[in-house]
């Protein structure tokens, strides 16, 4: 259960990076993080990447992200951004180029169910870091954030919109840390980019994304839930676009947000299951449930800024990207059919 397909258009290389640094990647067993560690890694750079494999989801899938980034550049410290004394301790061990911190509390819906830890972890978390980095004179921080925190406004979503009424306890938690992160660029001269990420989906995917439980689903021949009905679309953006985006975001802009979305009209989850029946051969049994209070209805952006100032846009379809998840998860079997689903 080795193998990682990416789409036919997948990162090939930054030319921007062309010499060797040592990068901080908190999160490295997640999703993104561990593409964007996979780059950097295959650029040359060295990456210390940290994670505390909590099981949210299935730690299974985490550590066989984890055990495909096995180099000689690559140091991995099971370790909690939550717990500032281990952070400081990390700091200690070898000076960092930049700190790029993915590691996250994700999912709107549980966010109600446990919102302390949303706090505890992605903005004390996030603040820990920017200590560490203003002791040490770590300039360059990368943060993750969301495309949640646009709720309610007019899409396409720009960056300058007021997102000052998150709608679920994750989006605040992420505004945050964005708040921090700012107020560090003012105060201590850190030079700060935002990445606002819009539904990221790939191969090794989370498995609370609602794409990964539609493929189990519909390979297995189980009802779907889908909440509202289906009519509900997303910017749904490939992981190694936004893995892309994330290193072109290390780049000096001072204090930055950027929305790295993917580019074209938003997709309903009623397409994207056709798209998933036909790519598996199967007829989806889909069952409707009342729209979630915390989910937002659509999301668009608007990526001219990342595009301007980073010169990144993406690159992979839709439809290549769900090709690709399809075909890991059939390559991954019997072990990726019987992930748990959160």
């Amino acid at each position: 259960m080795d193998r990682q397909h990416d789409a036919a258009s997948s990162y090939h290389g930054n030319k921007e990076l062309n010499d060797s640094k040592t990068y901080l990647v908190t999160g490295c067993a997640g999703f993104i993080a561990s593409r964007v560690t996979q780059i950097l890694l295959d650029e040359g750079h060295h990456v210390v990447g940290i994670d505390n494999l909590n099981d949210y989801y299935d730690v299974s899938l985490k550590k066989h992200r984890v055990d495909r980034l096995a180099a000689d550049n690559f140091e991995f410290v099971e370790m909690d951004i939550e717990n500032a004394d281990q952070v400081a301790q990390l700091f200690e061990r070898k000076p960092y180029d930049a700190v790029i911190n993915l590691a996250a509390r994700a999912g709107v819906r549980y966010s109600m169910v446990n919102p302390a830890i949303y706090m505890t972890t992605n903005a004390m978390g996030s603040l820990n870091l920017l200590e560490e980095m203003r002791k040490r004179g770590v300039k360059k921080y990368v943060l993750a954030s969301t495309s949640s925190l646009y709720a309610g406004q007019e899409m396409p979503f720009d960056e300058s919109l007021p997102v000052n009424t998150p709608i679920s306890s994750y989006a605040a938690s992420k505004k945050s840390a964005e708040l921090m992160a700012y107020s560090h660029h003012h105060l201590y001269d850190l030079d700060i980019s935002i990445c606002r990420y819009f539904t990221v989906y790939g191969p090794a995917g989370r498995p609370d994304m609602s794409y990964f439980r539609f493929i189990q689903w519909i390979d297995q021949g189980l009802p779907l839930e889908v909440f509202g009905d289906g009519t509900q679309s997303r910017d749904f953006t490939y992981v190694d676009d936004i893995a892309r985006g994330t290193i072109a975001a290390l780049k000096p802009v001072g204090y930055e947000i950027f929305n790295l979305g993917g580019g074209q009209q938003p997709t309903t989850l009623n397409l994207m299951i056709e798209k998933l029946e036909g790519l598996l051969g199967k007829k989806a049994k889909t069952e409707y449930k009342t729209f979630h209070i915390a989910d937002v209805k659509s999301t668009f952006a608007n990526i001219d800024k990342a595009e301007s100032m980073l010169g990144w846009k993406p690159r992979v379809s839709l439809d290549d990207g769900l090709e690709a998840c399809v075909r890991w998860y059939v390559d991954n079997k019997p072990w990726s059919e019987n992930i748990v689903l959160p």
